[in-house]
C-alpha cells in the first residue's frame, strides 16, 4: 500500500493541525480597553465576557492576567509604566499594548489593545543643576534673554505642559514663556555693578497635572562692568609731607592714591604731574604712572627751607583726569629736629603695621632718635588717647598695644609720636613729631544677628503656589566675607517652604491646608562666609487662617434607624452625626430635615433626629428622609446631604380578627355519616401586627353540651376543626365551641373570641341561631390593656382581651365523685346559679347558647 506523495502528506498534516487547534484570529478593533499606568495588583481592567463567551485565557501576562471563567482581567504584580512601554510615543495621545487571548468553546484567537493612560508620575526635571547668564550692567530696562536650558517632562498631556516662575528676584527680574517654549528673561530694573555684581535666583518649572510636580534650577546672573566710573583720589591720600634737606636719592616721599569703582581696563589709573609743576619740582622729583610713588630723582643738601607744589593728575579711560595737591616740606639740614627711626616687629605693607583684632598686648615696632649729641635728654611719647604704649628700653622704646584692639570699633589707628626736650626755662617743649599707622585686621569674631529672634505672621489657607511670605534680616558686624551673611532653613524643615540663600526671603511652594496644619515652625539660619564660619538662629511661626473650603461631612452618607411604634413624642431616634473640619462659623453646621413630609426634626444642640408625634407602623412602617448639612461660612455657606430610613418596629397594639366565621350566629351542619378525619370547618384570622405578635393560636375555652367528650378537635396553628371520631346517635344535636383566638405578644397577648356552631343532623337544610348562646360560668382573665370583643348580633363588635381560667368544672367534677353527698348539693346550687343568672350576663362570662335555643328548617 502506497504511503502518498510528500505534498498531500504535507497537506494532510496542515488540515489536521487546524483541525485540532481550531483556531481564528480575530482583529478586535471595536473591543479596546485601557487602564492609568502605575496600578496595584488586582484592579480589575476590564472584561471580554460582554463580546466572546467563555473559556477565556490570556495568552500575555506580565502586565495582566485573566479569569478563565468569567474572561475579567486584572492587573499583576508587574507594573505598568507608560513611558518605559512606549518610549518613543511617551508624548503621543495614545499608548496602546495589544494582548492575545483563546476565547469561546472553539479556540478563537483574538487580540485586543489596552491603552495605557499617563499619571503624574513624572516630575520636570533640568539637564543641568545651574543656569549662568552675563549681563552688561549698561543693559536697558526690558530687555530680554533667551534662557537656553528648559525643564523636561516624560509626562503627556497637562501632565506633561510645564509653566515657569522665578523665585528671588526681587523684582530685579522677571520671566516670560512664548510658544515653543521659549523663555525670555526680561530686566526690569536699572543695573549697577558697583552695587551688585551678581544676582542668584530660583528657575522653578511646574507641570499642569492635577497633583503638580515641580523642579528647580538656580540661575545666576553676573553683572558685567562698562567703563561708567572716573578715578578720583582717596581721603587717605597725602596732602603734605615733610622731609629733611639731607634724603637721599630714590627716596620715597609720598604715594599719591586714586580709585576707580569699575574692573580690569576700565579702572586702570595713570598719574601724571600737571604740566603746571614748576621746572625745579620736576628736575627734584619723578611720579611713578602705575603706583603713585612720588620719589627723590636727586639727593638732597639744603640748608635753608623749602616748600615744593607738586600737582597730581589720576587719569582713566574717557574720562577727564582728577587732581590733587602735594605740598612737601624741606627742613634745612642744619635746623633739622631729631630723627625717629622706626624699626617694624609687626607685619607692615608702605609704613603700615597690619595687626589682626582680637590680639593679646603685643610689641609692634621699636622706635629709636636718630641725629647728633645735641638732643641727648630727648624723650618720646605717644600723644593722645590710644590704646598704644611706649616702654623705654636700653634706650630705645618698644611700641606694643595696650589692650586687645576690636575691628568693629576701631579699624585704623594714627599715633602721633612725639620728641620732647627740656627747654632753658625747664619746660618740656615739642621739637618734631612722627605718625604711624596702625591698621587693624578684620577677623570672624562676630556671628550674624538677626533683627528678631521670633518672627510671627498669618497667611490664608488656600495660597497661590510660590507666594512671598516674609523677608529675615540678619546683620554681622564683621567686614568682607566675614561680614557677607546668607541665610537657610533648617534641615527638619518642610520641603514645602524655600529660602533665599542671598535676599533672605521665605517663600511657600505649595498651597497651604489649614485643616491638614494650623500652625508651621520654620527655623532660620543666617551664616557668614567667614573661616571657620559662625552662624545664629531664629524662628519663624507661620499661622495658617482658615478659609470656608470644607463642606460638612456626615459619619455616613446613609443613617438607618429602628424605632418601637410607640415611641414617645420628641423622644430620640438616633444620632446624626455630621462634622467640619473648618474652624469658628465656617465649621459650625446647622443641619435639617428636606425633602420629607415625615413627623421628625434635627436636635441641633444633641445632634439627634427626634420624632414629633406618635407612629402607627401599621400605616406607614419605614420612612425615607434626606438631611441636609450647612456651614455658616463666608462668603458663601457649603452644604452637604445624607440619606435616613427609619424603620418603625412593631409593637403588640393589634387583636385578632376574625374573619371566619363572619358571625357569631353562623351555623354548619355536619352529616352523621362523616368520615373521622375529615376537615370540618376552618377558622381564619388575621393580626396586623408583625413577627411573634402577629403569629396566631386557637384554643376551645368551652364547649356545650360538655355532659360528654366532643367529637370535634381543633388545629391550634391552623384553625381546622376536623373530626375526631365517628359520629354516634348520641352526638346529634347542636355543638357549640367557644373559641379564644390570641397572638404571641410579649410581654402579654390579645385575644379575641368567636363561636363555632356545628349542627350534627341528617337533613340538608341549612340552620341558623336566632341569638347568640348564653353564658356559662366561666371567666376570661383580662390584662390591663384588654377588653372583651363579641360580633353582636345587630353587627356591632367590641375589643376584648380573654384569659380564659379552666378548670374549675373539672374539680368540681371530681370533688363529685369522691364525696357522694356534696354531689346533690353542688347540683342544687348549680340550678339556683342558672336561675339567678338567666336574665344577667356579667361584663366577663362566655356566652353559650342552650340546646333549646337553636331549631333547623327540617
Amino acid at each position: 500500500m502506497g504511503h502518498g506523495t510528500p505534498d498531500n502528506m504535507n497537506l494532510a498534516g496542515l488540515l489536521q493541525m487546524l483541525v485540532m487547534v481550531h483556531v481564528r484570529q480575530i482583529i478586535c478593533g471595536s473591543v479596546r480597553f485601557s487602564i492609568p499606568e502605575e496600578q496595584e495588583a488586582g484592579i480589575l481592567v476590564g472584561s471580554l465576557s460582554k463580546h466572546f463567551s467563555p473559556p477565556y485565557q490570556l495568552l500575555t501576562q506580565e502586565y495582566l492576567w485573566m479569569d478563565k471563567n468569567t474572561g475579567n482581567f486584572y492587573t499583576t504584580e508587574q507594573k505598568m509604566d507608560r513611558e518605559a512601554l512606549c518610549p518613543e510615543e511617551t508624548k503621543a495621545e495614545e499608548c496602546i499594548i495589544p494582548h492575545n487571548a483563546i476565547v469561546g468553546p472553539s479556540g478563537d484567537l483574538i487580540q485586543f489593545p489596552v491603552i495605557i493612560k499617563d499619571i503624574n508620575d513624572n516630575p520636570p526635571h533640568f539637564e543641568n543643576s545651574e543656569i549662568h547668564l552675563s549681563v552688561s550692567e549698561d543693559v536697558t530696562v526690558g530687555t530680554s534673554f533667551l534662557l537656553d536650558d528648559q525643564a523636561q517632562d516624560r509626562d503627556t498631556g497637562r501632565n506633561g505642559e510645564l509653566q515657569y516662575h522665578l523665585e528671588g528676584s526681587d523684582g530685579v527680574f522677571s520671566l516670560t514663556v512664548e510658544k515653543g517654549p521659549v523663555i525670555m528673561l526680561v530686566v526690569q530694573r536699572a543695573l549697577d555693578r558697583e552695587t551688585q555684581d551678581q544676582y542668584q535666583m530660583t528657575l522653578v518649572a511646574t507641570d499642569c497635572g492635577s497633583d503638580p510636580l515641580s523642579a528647580t534650577v538656580t540661575l545666576t546672573v553676573k553683572v558685567t562692568d562698562v567703563n561708567d566710573n572716573c578715578p578720583s583720589f582717596s581721603s587717605d591720600s597725602p596732602r603734605s609731607v615733610t622731609i629733611p634737606g639731607d634724603s637721599p636719592k630714590d627716596k620715597v616721599v609720598a604715594q599719591v592714591k586714586a580709585t576707580d569703582p569699575d574692573l580690569g581696563p576700565n579702572a586702570a589709573i595713570v598719574y601724571s604731574l600737571s604740566p603746571k609743576v614748576s621746572e625745579r619740582t620736576k628736575r627734584l622729583f619723578r611720579l611713578d604712572s602705575h603706583t603713585g610713588h612720588i620719589r627723590l630723582t636727586q639727593d638732597l643738601q639744603s640748608d635753608s627751607s623749602e616748600e615744593l607744589v607738586l600737582k597730581v593728575l589720576a587719569s582713566g579711560h574717557h574720562c577727564p583726569p582728577a587732581d590733587t595737591q602735594v605740598t612737601v616740606s624741606v627742613l634745612p639740614t642744619a635746623s633739622q629736629e631729631p630723627a625717629i627711626k622706626i624699626g617694624f616687629i609687626a607685619e607692615h605693607q608702605n609704613q603700615t603695621m597690619v595687626l589682626p583684632e582680637n590680639q593679646p598686648p603685643t610689641v609692634l615696632a621699636v622706635l629709636e632718635l636718630g641725629g647728633d649729641s645735641s638732643f641727648k635728654g630727648t624723650s618720646l611719647t605717644i600723644e593722645g588717647e590710644v590704646p598704644f604704649i611706649l616702654s623705654p628700653q636700653n634706650g630705645k622704646y618698644l611700641l606694643s598695644t595696650s589692650k586687645p584692639l576690636d575691628y568693629e570699633m576701631k579699624s585704623e589707628y594714627h599715633i602721633s609720636v612725639v620728641v620732647h626736650s627740656p627747654s632753658a626755662e625747664g619746660f618740656v617743649s615739642t621739637r618734631s613729631r612722627r605718625e604711624i599707622t596702625v591698621l587693624v585686621v578684620d577677623v570672624n569674631d562676630n556671628a550674624p544677628r538677626f533683627l528678631q529672634s521670633h518672627y510671627q505672621l498669618e497667611v490664608e489657607e488656600n495660597n497661590q503656589p510660590g507666594t512671598s511670605l516674609l523677608r529675615v534680616t540678619a546683620s554681622d558686624a564683621d567686614s568682607g566675607r566675614n561680614g557677607r551673611v546668607s541665610y537657610r532653613l533648617g534641615k527638619r524643615t518642610s520641603t514645602i517652604f524655600k529660602m533665599d540663600h542671598v535676599t533672605g526671603q521665605l517663600s511657600v511652594s505649595v498651597s497651604l491646608d489649614r485643616e491638614q496644619q494650623d500652625v508651621h515652625t520654620l527655623t532660620v539660619l543666617a551664616r557668614d562666609s567667614g573661616s571657620p564660619p559662625l552662624e545664629s538662629v531664629a524662628t519663624v511661626s507661620i499661622h495658617v487662617l482658615d478659609q470656608n473650603d470644607n463642606a460638612p461631612v456626615f459619619l455616613t452618607p446613609h443613617f438607618i434607624f429602628f424605632i418601637p411604634e410607640n415611641i414617645p413624642p420628641l423622644a430620640q431616634v438616633g444620632k446624626v452625626g455630621v462634622a467640619d473640619p473648618d474652624e469658628g462659623e465656617n465649621g459650625n453646621v446647622d443641619v435639617r430635615v428636606v425633602n420629607s413630609s415625615g413627623p421628625f426634626v434635627v436636635d441641633n444642640t444633641q445632634g439627634t433626629l427626634r420624632c414629633t408625634t406618635n407612629l402607627d407602623r401599621e400605616t406607614d412602617d419605614r420612612y425615607e428622609l434626606h438631611l441636609l448639612a450647612s456651614d455658616n461660612g463666608r462668603p458663601s455657606a457649603l452644604t452637604s446631604t445624607a440619606r435616613v430610613t427609619i424603620f418603625v418596629e412593631d409593637v403588640n397594639d393589634n387583636q385578632p380578627k376574625v374573619i371566619l366565621p363572619n358571625s357569631n350566629l353562623s351555623c354548619l351542619i355536619v352529616s352523621p355519616a362523616t368520615m373521622a378525619g375529615t376537615m370540618v370547618t376552618k377558622i381564619y384570622a388575621i393580626d396586623e401586627d408583625s413577627g411573634l405578635n402577629s403569629e396566631i393560636t386557637y384554643t376551645i375555652a368551652a364547649r356545650e353540651p360538655a355532659q360528654h367528650s366532643s367529637p370535634f378537635r381543633l388545629d391550634s396553628r391552623s384553625g381546622n376543626i376536623t373530626l375526631a371520631q365517628s359520629l354516634l346517635g348520641k352526638d346529634l344535636g347542636m355543638h357549640h365551641l367557644f373559641i379564644v383566638v390570641s397572638d404571641g405578644g410579649k410581654p402579654a397577648p390579645l385575644h379575641t373570641t368567636v363561636w363555632v356552631n356545628l349542627l350534627v343532623n341528617e337533613t340538608m337544610e341549612p340552620c341558623h341561631l336566632d341569638s347568640v348562646p348564653r353564658s356559662l360560668p366561666y371567666r376570661l382573665a383580662q390584662t390591663p390593656s384588654e377588653a372583651p370583643i363579641c360580633e353582636m348580633e345587630e353587627g356591632a363588635s367590641r375589643s376584648a382581651q380573654l384569659i380564659l381560667l379552666v378548670g374549675l368544672g373539672t374539680m368540681l367534677a371530681s370533688i363529685c365523685l369522691f364525696v357522694v353527698t356534696a354531689v346533690l348539693y353542688l347540683k342544687q346550687k348549680k340550678r339556683r346559679s342558672q336561675q339567678n343568672k338567666r336574665g344577667h350576663i356579667e361584663e366577663n362570662e362566655i356566652p353559650l347558647r342552650l340546646k333549646e335555643k337553636y331549631h333547623s328548617d327540617e
